[in-house]
């Protein structure tokens, strides 16, 4: 749950954020851009985070009035080496933001940090990682509160992220689009059955603005609270096109992730910011689509 330390919208100072040529700090740095607030961007070839004494070297472009969004990580956390790798670029993250006493802290987490339910997940549910990936976000959390006690500090768990600029070509809208778009067919794993929820971009920037402005404390999770299987993300994004796009199944080499089915409660996003309103996954696409090829057709 989300606690407001402004009970109205305040620009911060100054908002430092760490990874901003990633797909989450790009997309949070144009929503403060475009809403007039100051931003520093550090990516990893101005302060390699890796690096002996690199907290030393990030607290000198730090101020005390600063905001920080801790967006910069090794992801996805794939096995121990890059485990550790994280945690190293963690500590010094964190390091950097106690030496210069940093006014306030945005993480940048993951629902990865949840265990598998067959509830609706909450900010509340239990922090039982079943993936390295997860154990690194969850690890990260834990550090942030043991770290940095004296800062006020918020974390948002985004769910499953799709929209324009995203790098990865993971399973689901960004990889289905991609493959619509080469007029190539769309295979599903099994015949796309799992359930998931998916979020778009431009919502978990909106949100990071706004824990920005009320400088709140406290976890959120960014997800929309409906779900809908691959097979139905899959016919969202054919519809998009001109042309027909096939979608074809396949057969499964384990068992579905997640027991097939993970579902959010979006309750808290409606207490703490009542007039926000996600945007279904159905809308969500058709915006992607339609900005992609505004992108393309200069």
């Amino acid at each position: 749950m989300l606690r407001h330390l402004n009970t109205t919208q305040t620009k911060p100072n100054r908002v430092v954020i760490i990874g901003a040529s990633g797909f989450v700090g790009q997309a949070i740095q144009e929503k403060l851009k475009a809403s007039d607030v100051e931003v520093l961007p550090v990516s990893s070839s101005d302060v390699n985070l890796l690096e002996q004494n690199s907290d030393k070297q990030l607290s000198k472009l730090l101020q005390r009035k600063d905001s920080i969004v801790a967006a910069s990580a090794i992801a996805p956390c794939k096995d121990l080496s890059m485990l550790k790798d994280n945690i190293i670029l963690m500590g010094n993250l964190f390091s950097a933001a106690q030496l210069a006493n940093v006014n306030h802290i945005l993480n940048i987490s993951s629902d990865a940090i949840y265990t598998d339910s067959t509830e609706p997940l909450t900010e509340d549910s239990a922090a039982s990682p079943n993936s390295i990936h997860g154990i690194m976000h969850f690890t990260r959390e834990r550090a942030l509160q043991d770290m940095l006690a004296d800062i006020p500090c918020a974390t948002i768990r985004p769910t499953l992220i799709y929209g324009v600029n995203d790098p990865h070509n993971g399973y689901g809208p960004n990889q289905f689009r991609r493959l619509a778009a080469s007029k190539k067919p769309i295979i599903l794993f099994g015949k796309g059955e799992e359930r998931r929820d998916h979020v778009l971009i431009d919502d978990v920037a909106e949100l990071a603005f706004r824990i920005l402005m009320h400088k709140s404390t406290g976890s959120l999770n960014a997800a929309t609270g409906k779900v809908v299987s691959f097979y139905e993300v899959a016919e969202l994004v054919t519809a998009c096109f001109d042309y027909s796009v096939a979608i074809q199944t396949s057969p499964r080499n384990g068992p579905m992730p997640h027991n097939g089915y993970r579902p959010f409660s979006a309750e808290q996003t409606q207490h703490a910011f009542s007039d926000f309103a996600y945007t279904h996954v159905e809308d969500g696409i058709k915006k992607v689509h339609t900005e992609m090829m505004e992108n393309i057709n200069g």
